[in-house]
């Protein structure tokens, strides 16, 4: 490190070199505004409004885009002038003040935002906005997420936002480093993008291997039957198809709400937000009281299969082997707890039978929806067509399955383990630039823009 770097009193910006400037927020920024919703009761505020509002949901819709330049709720003039939002002009620079503390935008666009937010109206002669942007990114951002006071939620104020100090160079300098890291960071962002869209096709084989598995079997040479069922129109030959109500029984739970007499007890208590796709989230278990009588019988046992009742498309009817992470645990009565009748079904298998396509396209269609959600009833899980070989076999399919889903796995961690790296290496490259421990020079911009 450069030993002429000096000290900053700041607590989040470890050096500044001599020749930076250092200021408070307020001083070199000219407007520093927060935002404001028109009154919900006022159509006049809403109807047919073209004036791009920004909330922290149109953060989160924006992917990583630095720039911002679309809302999915718009606004009036009306309701402009009925709230305490101001108009932003291209380039201002946008942090969230609540959710997720920190999280920046810049705007493509003229634009408002609610009261979510701490807009930056920069001078680019003195801080320019792009600049600005990478120091809220790098690590101002996660400063105030830190510092944010707040009980029932957290929040940063635009007065405190206010009297930060900044350090900063000249304008030739703020500018050459926003370039440096635009061409960097886009360069980063590329091979995250890919990263990710291998997942997506590791988890698409996965989910074709599972799928081939439960409805063909991992023989060779299988002959195929027809079925007559729309669902799935051939099984190997020897096997059966058959509703799952004839091979399981299909317990509710617990339904909250009702009073108890008698002495109580607490019991852990697993909730539709716990059955995710794919996994189970025990991370936060709520706790019920209600009579040990009453818990006996919504108790869960090692072998249940959890459906849950409702939710997200993608997890609608999806399975999840319970194996008694919890002891005691009892369940919600939007899960329905599915235990096999051994001799003819094992749990597992019926676990891998319902992350298959077909039984997702089965879900899916027989759910009742809306927008992006659905649910199901017993009923229609009673009736969720059950591809069924023999035991022995679906044992097989079960060890195979698992042997080929962890090759699968050991892949995506070395890929997510990578995004990862890639991650904090853009975090840490953006730091250094903007704090002036890494100095960028016409060369390093040059190279960076010739080969990324």
């Amino acid at each position: 490190m450069d030993s002429s770097l000096q000290i900053s009193p700041a607590p989040w910006l470890c050096t500044k070199p001599p020749d930076w400037r250092s200021d408070r927020l307020k001083d070199v920024v000219p407007l520093i505004l927060g935002g404001g919703t028109p009154p919900s009761s006022e159509p006049d505020c809403w109807e047919d409004g073209k004036i791009i509002w920004v909330t922290p949901t149109d953060f989160s819709r924006n992917g990583n885009r630095p720039e911002i330049s679309d809302s999915e709720r718009k606004i009036t003039e009306v309701g402009l002038k009925m709230s305490a939002a101001a108009m932003l002009p291209v380039n201002t620079v946008i942090m969230a003040s609540r959710a997720t503390i920190g999280a920046v935008r810049i705007a493509g666009t003229e634009l408002t935002t609610n009261q979510g937010f701490v807009s930056f109206v920069c001078n680019d002669s003195i801080l320019h906005h792009r600049f600005l942007f990478y120091v809220i990114s790098g690590f101002l951002g996660d400063y105030f997420a830190e510092i944010a006071p707040g009980t029932t939620f957290s929040e940063i104020s635009r007065g405190r936002a206010k009297r930060e100090p900044i350090a900063f160079p000249g304008r030739d300098e703020q500018q050459r480093i926003a370039a440096f890291l635009d061409a960097s960071c886009a360069a980063i962002d590329a091979a995250l993008i890919a990263k990710r869209l291998q997942l997506d096709t590791l988890d698409a084989l996965g989910k074709s291997i599972i799928q081939r598995a439960v409805t063909e079997g991992i023989s060779e040479g299988v002959e195929f039957e027809n079925t007559g069922n729309a669902w799935m129109e051939k099984i190997p030959r020897g096997w059966k198809l058959v509703c799952l109500k004839r091979v399981a029984e299909i317990q509710g739970g617990l339904t909250l709400g009702k009073q108890y007499a008698g002495p109580l007890i607490e019991r852990p208590y697993l909730r539709v937000g716990n059955v995710q796709d794919g996994y189970l989230d025990l991370a936060d278990v709520s706790v019920i009281e209600l009579p040990a009588s009453v818990a006996t019988g919504v108790e869960l046992r090692p072998g249940d299969v959890l459906m849950t009742e409702g939710g997200d498309l993608d997890k609608l009817g999806r399975g999840h082997l319970w194996n008694g992470e919890i002891p005691g645990c009892l369940h919600q009565n939007h899960i329905f707890a599915v235990r096999c009748f051994l001799h003819k079904l094992k749990p597992t298998f019926l676990a891998y039978v319902t992350a298959a396509k077909y039984g997702r396209d089965y879900f899916e269609a027989t759910g009742k929806k809306t927008t992006n959600l659905a649910c199901t009833n017993a009923t229609k899980v009673g009736e969720f067509p059950v591809p069924l070989p023999s035991l022995t076999e679906q044992d097989a399919i079960c060890a195979y399955l698992e042997e080929k889903l962890a090759e699968v796995k050991g892949i995506a961690t070395g890929i997510e383990s990578q995004i990862a790296i890639l991650t904090a290496y853009r975090k840490s490259l953006i730091h250094e630039c903007v704090t002036g421990q890494r100095r960028i020079t016409d060369v390093d911009l040059n190279r960076v823009k010739a080969h990324g």
